[in-house]
């Protein structure tokens, strides 16, 4: 066959994937995705998150890197997978505790949810700094609004800032830049930081949390 005759040929129109074949493949990628999600689980049990790699998951879940990097392109993507659940335990603890404790004052309200959200870190740290770390590599490349869509602080920002304005409201505080406040006080709790504070200073979660009341609550009283 020549190559003019080749130029001039109809496509050739291969056949689709019948409904079996499918199936069969989104079962595949479902079994792949909960084998690495499993094998990532226990290996950052064992060995601690930042000393596991890609690599590391991919051959002890029995797959191709290219497999791997299809379901999650990098570690922070893995590890917001594993975080979902527990992401969705803290946002109803908190949920919870707000709704019981509505009569009482913002302040004691917002010492509340510091006091979980210490727990949280100390409990889920590993898995969350290095979803900070992708969101702030986004930042830094100009995708700014993807990080905030990522960023499961952003509600918590939203709540930390009502509860800030009722205080200011309710004459508790004096009037402060509420948006500010918020993004100051979470940085505070962004898991680099908080391990830093363990890791390196020594720092006990319950002083950690009493320095936390002592500036966002104690301090911005009249």
């Amino acid at each position: 066959m020549t190559e003019e005759t080749w130029k001039h040929m109809p496509p050739v129109n291969l056949p689709k994937p019948c409904g079996l074949q499918v199936r069969r493949e989104r079962r595949d990628a479902v079994e792949h995705r909960q084998r690495i999600l499993q094998v990532a689980q226990a290996l950052f049990a064992q060995q601690g998150v930042e000393a596991v790699s890609m690599h590391q998951i991919a051959k002890a879940a029995s797959i191709g890197q290219g497999t791997l990097y299809r379901h999650y392109a990098h570690k922070g993507e893995l590890c917001m997978a594993l975080m979902g659940e527990h992401h969705e335990v803290f946002v109803t603890e908190i949920t919870t505790f707000l709704a019981h404790q509505a009569r009482t004052s913002p302040l004691e309200r917002l010492d509340g949810v510091l006091a979980r959200s210490i727990t949280f870190l100390e409990e889920q740290g590993a898995l969350l700094q290095p979803i900070m770390q992708t969101q702030m590599q986004q930042v830094m490349c100009g995708d700014a609004a993807k990080a905030s869509r990522m960023s499961f602080y952003l509600w918590l920002h939203d709540l930390l800032a009502d509860l800030l304005t009722e205080a200011v409201t309710a004459g508790t505080i004096a009037s402060l830049d509420v948006s500010f406040t918020a993004d100051a006080l979470l940085a505070t709790l962004n898991p680099m930081f908080y391990r830093l504070q363990r890791q390196e200073r020594g720092l006990s979660p319950e002083r950690i949390l009493q320095g936390l009341r002592h500036i966002y609550i104690d301090g911005i009283k009249w």
